[in-house]
């Protein structure tokens, strides 16, 4: 078995508009890259490649937390040193903590030997998930691991479905500001009207099946939020005019990206996705927002080896 790996740990989007918590989409840029090595003492050493700060303590860090559960399940005298390359910015809503999550135990299981599967890999990342947000929520981790799209139907018990879909180039706009994720979470209704659950239901099984049946015209009538969008998109600046317009261009639909900042669009056409890029682009110009754009695909495979 190699001492030392190395990997890609890709950007996801969580939600994907009315999925609140339970869908996830693994994307091909931008991604961290992480070193991972194993040591012959039960400790874990997490250190950052480019000077972003980072939590020198394993059990507040998002590759650390992970890594400390699975090591309780490995009856061996060792431990390992993380190294990140940090691109996705935490606070961004691309899944920067899920990521490290997922890169540090995705890395460790290959030098072990492949000893655990991708739900063990998953019920340990959550703890990074947790560290991050004060929640256990797996609709970042899971596209990361698994790759492509995915639907959690339960976390308890954990019970995770890969969906296969139709070709799809994404749009994604990360302005440079940032909204926590916990910051997000504390904003939202505690109770919903039952028009609206149904209504969201509907979108939700919509989706699904748009996916299932490369059904692009269903993708595009089911990417509708009416619980969470509403209270989160005030927090965004920008939010109403990018997505109106990326519509008119052509966009199947989008939304925000996990808790925001960042906005995403889904297209059919890789022109289409390029247009929208552009009006992303001006309308944070106008507002004089810094931001930084990303036209790229479904990421089919997660957590990579290079």
């Amino acid at each position: 078995m190699p001492k030392k790996i190395r990997v890609h740990c890709p950007a996801t989007i969580a939600n994907l508009v009315c999925g609140f918590d339970v869908l996830g989409l693994c994307l091909e840029a931008p991604y961290d890259i992480m070193e991972v090595s194993l040591l012959d003492e039960p400790v874990i050493r997490i250190s950052s490649a480019d000077g972003y700060p980072l939590p020198s303590d394993p059990a507040q860090n998002t590759a650390g937390a992970p890594l400390i559960e699975m090591m309780k399940e490995i009856e061996e005298n060792i431990g390992f040193e993380v190294v990140i390359h940090k691109h996705i910015k935490p606070g961004s809503g691309l899944g920067s903590s899920a990521a490290s999550a997922a890169g540090a135990v995705v890395a460790a299981n290959k030098l072990l030997g492949e000893r655990f599967s991708n739900e063990d890999l998953l019920r340990f990342a959550m703890f990074g998930e947790k560290v991050a947000s004060g929640v256990k929520h797996a609709d970042n981790v899971a596209p990361c691991i698994y790759g492509g799209i995915t639907l959690i139907r339960s976390i308890h018990p954990l019970d995770v479905v890969a969906l296969s879909a139709p070709e799809l180039y994404v749009t994604v706009v990360h302005p440079q500001i940032e909204v926590k994720t916990s910051d997000a979470r504390q904003i939202l209704r505690k109770e919903v009207l039952l028009k609206d659950a149904i209504k969201q239901w509907g979108n939700i099984a919509g989706l699904v099946a748009g996916f299932l049946k490369n059904d692009y015209a269903l993708i595009g009538r089911s990417l509708e939020d009416v619980i969470i969008e509403p209270v989160r998109s005030i927090l965004i600046p920008g939010f109403d005019e990018v997505k109106s317009l990326c519509k008119e261009a052509g966009a199947l639909g989008g939304g925000i990206s996990g808790s925001g900042p960042s906005l995403f669009m889904l297209n059919q056409e890789e022109s289409i996705a390029h247009k929208n890029e552009e009006i992303m682009q001006e309308v944070f110009k106008k507002l004089g927002i810094e931001y930084k754009t990303y036209v790229t695909k479904v990421n089919k495979n997660g957590v990579v080896e290079v």
